[in-house]
């Protein structure tokens, strides 16, 4: 849609502009009507300032399956980031991965081992941003809390020897571990 100006020799002067605009009146609006739509901006303008605390409980949200032998339950999501507990089943893999942004990890129940690490109930984990990260594995289950990005499957190591490794039944592991 173009829009037809005035050449500036047709333009209204400054002075006059200022006049016709002080000259316009809004339209009358009822009193009932005016007192509504106050009443719910300011009830958004505190809601956007108060900061609310946000609890979620054990037995609240739902648990989905994530990978086999995983579920995933996410808590929270902001910008690219999440929070969320990882149930880590009896045997449970997460293959070898890459990570696009930091990721922290506190262990809640039970095992895991990361490459050598093992890490256990009240552990800590740090995984920078683009580290690669070996094979978590858990052999009498897990639960995980984990707050970062989930790993894309671009980012996944699918052909590298901790893979293997970690898929690899036990008979095979301990053959390459003698060999």
């Amino acid at each position: 849609m173009s829009v037809n100006r005035l050449p500036d020799d047709e333009m209204l002067a400054p002075d006059a502009e200022q006049a016709l605009f002080e000259a316009l009146k809004p339209a009358p609006m009822p009193a009932g009507r005016a007192a509504m739509l106050k009443s719910r901006l300011l009830s958004r303008v505190k809601t956007a300032r108060t900061p609310r605390l946000d609890t979620i409980h054990a037995a609240d949200g739902k648990w989905k399956p994530f990978l086999p032998k995983v579920a995933i339950k996410v808590l929270r999501r902001e910008a690219g980031t999440q929070s969320y507990l990882l149930r880590l089943d009896p045997g449970a893999i997460l293959l070898p991965h890459e990570h696009p942004d930091e990721e922290e990890c506190i262990v809640l129940e039970g095992q895991v081992r990361i490459g050598d690490i093992v890490a256990s109930q009240g552990d800590y984990h740090l995984a920078p941003k683009g580290v690669d990260h070996s094979a978590i594995v858990s052999d009498q289950g897990a639960l995980l809390f984990l707050r970062g990005a989930i790993p894309a499957a671009s980012q996944i190591r699918w052909a590298s020897a901790g893979t293997v490794a970690a898929l690899a039944p036990d008979a095979l592991k301990r053959f390459l571990r003698n060999w």
